[in-house]
């Protein structure tokens, strides 16, 4: 009996993959449980006590200590104890008497649906703090089953499901898919731990990095914000804390290896990684790459920036259906209004917000500035007045002699017109002479005239007949095939 427990107990620790410790305390409560109900222990609580190391099984009455007993048979109180002879306190329990280890029907299967249950339970706890560890991270899975709402994932020693809500639009999913998926949230029910998975929270993109990347994950080069659309797009902003160390140089890897790998891991999404600066003008013009931005304008106290980018490159800022201009708002955490230069450029220069952020100056340099500018502004203008005078000289002449160049080629263009004419009137022909209307003399119409298809016919057959070569040659009989 004793080498059969620990025989029963190894086994389900085996099955189970609970460690034996768990599964012997399973067992005790179990034994408990039944023997609380046996006759013998007469109402009274029961402990149990396993030996690990030769299986043997004590079973004890007990009583606990309370302040005020409501079960005389399983409870005292500290007065009592002490008369007895225990020097307890609340919250113990004395030992009144043992019993005999000869379990009937009743306690044996009521010991057998206890500890089933409680091994239940133990599998359950010890899968929640397994996975409750890993919130937060990501776990390589495979799609289980799909469902009308979720999908479920299997995760090995449990399942896992990803809601609606979780899943890409643009990723096609299918059962048997194995994927990398972010462990959202762990939490307890009846019937075990519930695991969320998901594959559009933006700290899966994250976690990605952080396993392609060694200077992430070693903190050399650090994350600061990410804006994405699953599936789609998304901008990664990257800071290097080591002098030397090229951030975005780091995650996009040796000819874009490192990117590439998170790149097929999302299935596909396109992803722009830029440097992070402190400075909000800079980071603005990096979170709208690959677009070139001319001027920033920004805000403080609306937290707003208007940009002025090249007219060309407007529809690349803003992005299809604003997607650019929209990821580098989440990006930045700025309000961003694209605008193009060549257009409004004066006009919103002019019209620049007082809270624009600008260098503090004291009172005293800003006089100093405005004087500079009046006397650069008057050098200038003497600079142009005294090359105004030579310029107009210039011109003057340059229109004399284009004039008289004019003249000359209108000169040139006359002659020749007039060669032109003289030789085309000895090439004319007089159209007016007779003789070149005049066909021939013929005795049935008239010289010239040829009015019906049948002066025609008469006219053709009055011609003589010619001969040729091939006329006057004899012959050639015909021979038949015999």
């Amino acid at each position: 009996m004793k080498s059969d427990l620990l025989l029963v107990v190894t086994q389900l620790a085996a099955e189970r993959n609970l460690p034996q410790s768990s599964v012997v305390s399973v067992v005790k409560a179990a034994l408990s449980f039944a023997y609380r109900k046996d006759p013998a222990a007469d109402g009274q609580d029961v402990e149990v006590d396993v030996d690990l190391e030769n299986g043997e099984v004590t079973l004890n009455t007990v009583k606990h200590i309370v302040d005020e007993v409501e079960d005389d048979k399983m409870q005292l109180t500290v007065q009592e104890a002490n008369d007895i002879g225990h020097n307890v306190k609340v919250g113990d329990y004395i030992i009144t008497g043992s019993l005999e280890h000869v379990p009937g029907r009743i306690a044996a299967q009521t010991a057998k649906q206890v500890v089933l249950q409680k091994l239940r339970e133990a599998e359950r706890d010890l899968v929640f703090d397994e996975f409750a560890d890993k919130e937060g991270q990501i776990l390589t899975a495979t799609i289980q089953r799909i469902e009308s709402e979720r999908i479920i994932v299997d995760l090995g020693k449990t399942e896992a499901l990803m809601p609606l809500s979780e899943q890409s639009e643009f990723e096609r999913y299918r059962p048997g898919q194995q994927l990398k998926f972010y462990v959202l949230q762990v939490g307890r029910t009846i019937r075990g731990p519930e695991i969320i998975v998901s594959r559009t929270h933006p700290d899966l993109l994250r976690r990605l990095f952080e396993v392609e990347v060694p200077e992430i994950f070693n903190n050399v080069v650090e994350i600061k914000s990410i804006s994405r659309e699953p599936g789609s797009r998304a901008k990664v902003a990257v800071f290097s804390n080591q002098e030397g160390v090229d951030a975005v140089g780091a995650c996009v890897g040796l000819r874009g290896i490192r990117i590439q790998n998170v790149v097929n891991e999302l299935l596909g999404e396109k992803i722009d990684v830029i440097e992070w600066n402190e400075d909000p003008i800079t980071y603005i013009k990096n979170a709208l790459s690959p677009s070139s931005v001319e001027k920033v304008v920004i805000n403080q106290a609306e937290e707003s920036a208007l940009v002025l980018v090249p007219d060309k490159q407007l529809s690349l800022a803003i992005g299809r259906d604003g997607q650019n201009a929209r990821l580098s708002a989440r990006l930045t955490g700025w309000k961003i209004d694209i605008q193009p230069s060549i257009t409004n450029e004066n006009t919103i220069i002019d019209d620049k917000p007082k809270e624009t952020i600008e260098p503090e100056t004291s009172e005293n340099n800003a006089k100093n500035v405005d004087n500079e500018e009046t006397e650069i502004k008057d050098e200038i203008d003497t600079i142009v007045n005294s090359e105004a005078s030579v310029i107009d000289e210039n011109i003057d002449l340059e229109l004399i002699a284009l004039e008289q160049e004019i003249a000359e080629l209108e000169k040139q263009e006359q002659e020749k017109e007039k060669a032109k004419s003289s030789d085309m009137k000895e090439e004319v022909l007089d159209l007016s002479s007779d003789s070149l209307w005049e066909i021939g003399n013929n005795d049935n119409s008239s010289a010239g005239e040829i009015r019906f298809a049948e002066d025609i016919d008469e006219y053709d057959r009055n011609k003589p007949i010619r001969k040729t070569a091939a006329d006057s040659r004899p012959a050639k009989s015909k021979r038949t095939k015999r």
